[in-house]
């Protein structure tokens, strides 16, 4: 009994499923400034996000390769000078994240040419990153039923405000034959 309410009052937590979701960060980090205003593409900082399962959050070291010239004595930059020298990773806390039951691999979703802003929404105009979608098991049923209007071309995943263009019908049939993309609807691929 007492193991269902720890279920329900957790996963129906906030974290998992309000729409709105803004954690505060160790350090006020802008995507509106980094990917918006400098146009730095998501895959910088996420450097897996094709490959692996998670997307993960950037080491110290990938803010470093800008932060040791720009803004080098930066006081808003202190903890991730001190994160740096001491090799103590920073403690980000995550925006997207779904429960332990359930398996989610951003590279395949990536390779299959869904874009980040369709589940992430439009993280370059956002200067605290925040949960723009439920990622709930219906929401993610939705789109693997009609994957269509979110697929894209490579060079157009981290594009933000993309738009289909006329061709899209055309590129989606070609691309889902090219890449056999024919997403999962059955429990056992996302719950295991």
């Amino acid at each position: 009994m007492g193991g269902g309410v720890f279920f329900f009052w957790y996963f129906g937590s906030p974290k998992f499923t309000d729409v709105g979701y803004r954690p505060d960060q160790p350090i006020p980090y802008s995507h509106k400034l980094h990917a918006g205003d400098l146009g730095m593409d998501c895959r910088y900082c996420h450097v897996n996000v094709e490959r692996a399962a998670m997307a993960g959050v950037p080491p110290t070291s990938t803010c470093m390769n800008c932060h040791k010239m720009i803004l080098p004595d930066s006081p808003k930059l202190l903890p991730v000078r001190e994160s740096w020298a001491t090799r103590i990773p920073i403690q980000w806390v995550r925006v997207h994240e779904f429960p332990e039951y359930a398996y989610f691999n951003h590279g395949v979703h990536v390779r299959a040419g869904v874009g980040c802003e369709t589940c992430h929404g439009t993280v370059s105009q956002m200067e605290k990153v925040m949960l723009k979608q439920p990622l709930s098991m219906s929401w993610c049923l939705d789109c693997h039923r009609n994957p269509d209007p979110y697929l894209r071309r490579p060079d157009e995943i981290t594009k933000m405000n993309w738009t289909p263009g006329p061709d899209h019908d055309a590129f989606v049939a070609r691309w889902k034959a090219e890449k056999k993309i024919a997403p999962p609807q059955d429990c056992s691929r996302c719950h295991r």
